[in-house]
């Protein structure tokens, strides 16, 4: 059953990733809003802002190396990311929580899950995570950051005491600036180790032993 899960994943991620090829076009009228006015979400409703292939394979092996149930994940745009993170947590009897704030994006995610036949094993909130997250009382495994950037350090200080001695904050686009303040405020808190993946585009952070 899981095999055939697993292919019905990897077939729709293939999709996605082929659409996503022609993509550019989208992120350059996004930021191209931004010339007048600081950049916002809407911005870019239709674009797919996915993790590479690379970081999704990591977090699968990331999953099923520690035995990882209960993840969520901030910032699901079309989906890409959390079909990996589909892929892990049917190994581990996990499930997910995940968010978006665009509701347009958030109904065709929820269209590929169903397509990777998965969608029993996610649960999309749609809105601004800091409320469809907010009162989180799950012990949180793993932690995806990938949503507006502006929101890391929030969302982190406020799903902090559901972190145990075993959760992985994993934080994605760690070359951005907003993305390194958020860091440099982490890395002076001597309970947490930061470890840098991929080239320094993303940051995995863990609770010292």
């Amino acid at each position: 059953m899981i095999t055939k899960q697993r292919k019905q994943i990897e077939s729709t991620l293939k999709e996605l990733y082929n659409d996503s090829k022609y993509d550019m076009l989208n992120m350059m009228k996004g930021a191209a809003k931004s010339v007048f006015r600081p950049m916002q979400p809407l911005d870019f409703k239709d674009a797919y802002l996915s993790i590479s292939k690379e970081q999704g394979v990591g977090l699968v092996q990331l999953i099923k190396e520690n035995n990882l149930k209960n993840v969520v994940e901030f910032g699901t745009s079309f989906g890409i990311s959390t079909l990996f993170l589909a892929q892990g947590v049917l190994e581990t009897g996990g499930s997910i929580i995940t968010t978006e704030l665009i509701e347009s994006k958030a109904q065709q995610a929820i269209e590929n899950f169903k397509k990777a036949g998965v969608n029993n094993h996610i649960e999309l909130r749609i809105g601004d995570a800091l409320k469809t997250l907010k009162n989180h009382e799950t012990p949180i495994d793993l932690l995806l950051l990938d949503g507006w950037k502006d929101l890391y350090l929030p969302l982190f200080q406020m799903l902090e005491p559901n972190f145990h001695a075993n959760t992985f904050i994993y934080i994605d686009n760690a070359e951005m600036a907003e993305v390194k303040a958020f860091l440099r405020t982490i890395g002076q808190n001597q309970k947490y180790q930061l470890q840098t993946k991929f080239g320094g585009k993303v940051v995995l952070v863990t609770i010292k032993k």
